[in-house]
């Protein structure tokens, strides 16, 4: 590749980024940060959360947004006030951060949680990622200030133009996967066809209820294939302690069933190898902007199902011809999408087809081309 022309220097900010949080957001920003710094450009997180002792991403900067006086998990109320009440300092303390990084561009990755509401001068191009809508509290200020509004599919431009936002002029930069499918563990066809015959079907989801995992085991009381659920906390919930209810609720449920199992969330870097090593992930989403989980299942081969809803029948496909999965009407529920697992486990020719076809459609969303669409868009 040849080298940029122009250096770019890039702000990320997202009071909640984590290395191995399992929310998307993070994740997509974790991999356009690497994306950019394959590219020869510089990227620096400013978060906010507390960040481990172990070495972060391979060249990319993080800086504590020390004076954001929260803690975590926060919900959105919480955030919203501790903003208000501390903007002036918070945005010098931003503008600081700009300066010593020399940063071109800031990216606020949602309108509240990546602070694009907040009111500050900065010498830097103020980019809004608009990874879901939110609300109006915060996404009317964000765009007002806002140079540059990017989202990661139609389906966001769709609901802000549905709900009254002139779209004219966003642009459209889909989330990047963190690990290039072009080196991921992808499973030989041999180990493939093993999988499908025996191997667990898996769920891969942070605890929230618009995830649908709750809903998926109790479908799932008397499915006789093993059923695997990788469950985290994120760092925002909806109100105080409603990620450890519903834990508890997803706990009870896989208990009481026959083959059904809740484990710990997987660091990054253990994600590729954990869908790699499913017959197929069910994504049981209820609402999907993008649909991270599916796209990493894609970049390994794994087959998905998961609602036609949301961005997931563009990602995934409509049909078996070039499809990475089965799609399942929602009215059909989650007994539908382990109706459509067990249908697709039966049949070697498709699973294999559909399997093949899932590297594919994952490869528009290596980090380095992600990055490349971004620099464009906000050039």
């Amino acid at each position: 590749m040849t080298p940029p022309t122009t250096r770019r220097s890039v702000a990320f900010v997202l009071a909640s980024w984590r290395p191995d949080a399992p929310a998307g957001m993070e994740r997509a920003t974790a991999a356009l940060a690497t994306g950019l710094t394959q590219a020869g450009h510089h990227a620096v997180i400013v978060t906010a959360a507390p960040q481990p002792h172990q070495p972060g991403l391979p060249g990319v900067q993080v800086e504590a947004l020390t004076c954001l006086r929260v803690t975590f998990p926060c919900d959105d109320l919480t955030l919203r006030e501790a903003i208000t009440r501390d903007e002036h300092v918070i945005a010098e303390q931003l503008a600081r951060i700009l300066t010593r990084y020399r940063a071109d561009t800031v990216v606020f990755v949602d309108a509240l949680w990546g602070l694009g509401r907040l009111h500050a001068e900065l010498p830097a191009r103020r980019v809004l990622a608009a990874h879901v809508l939110g609300h109006d509290a915060d996404l009317r200020p964000a765009l007002a200030r806002a140079d540059v509004v990017i989202a990661p599919s139609p389906v966001v431009l769709a609901q802000a133009a549905g709900a009254g936002w002139n779209t004219t002029d966003w642009r459209i930069v889909p989330n990047a996967l963190l690990h290039d499918p072009e080196t991921g563990p992808q499973p030989p066809h041999a180990v493939r066809e093993e999988l499908r015959r025996a191997g667990p079907v898996r769920v891969l989801a942070r605890l929230g209820p618009e995830k649908g995992v709750a809903e998926l085991l109790a479908a799932a009381h008397d499915w006789d294939r093993p059923l695997e659920v990788a469950l985290a906390k994120a760092d925002f919930e909806a109100e105080h302690g409603a990620q450890q209810t519903l834990l508890r609720r997803c706990q009870q449920l896989a208990e009481a069933s026959k083959s059904a199992r809740v484990r710990d969330g997987l660091p990054w870097q253990a994600v590729p190898g954990w869908l790699a090593g499913a017959a197929v992930v069910i994504v049981p989403s209820l609402a999907e902007t993008f649909g991270l989980v599916a796209a990493e299942a894609l970049g390994v081969g794994t087959p998905v199902v998961a609602y036609r809803l949301g961005h997931l029948p563009a990602l995934i496909g409509e049909s078996d011809d070039g499809a990475g999965g089965v799609l399942v009407e929602p009215g059909e529920g989650p007994a539908g999408l382990l109706r459509a697992a067990e249908a697709l486990l039966a049949d070697s020719l498709r699973y294999g087809a559909i399997s093949r076809a899932a590297y594919y459609r994952s490869r528009d969303f290596r980090p380095l081309r992600v990055a490349e669409c971004f620099v464009e868009a906000v050039s």
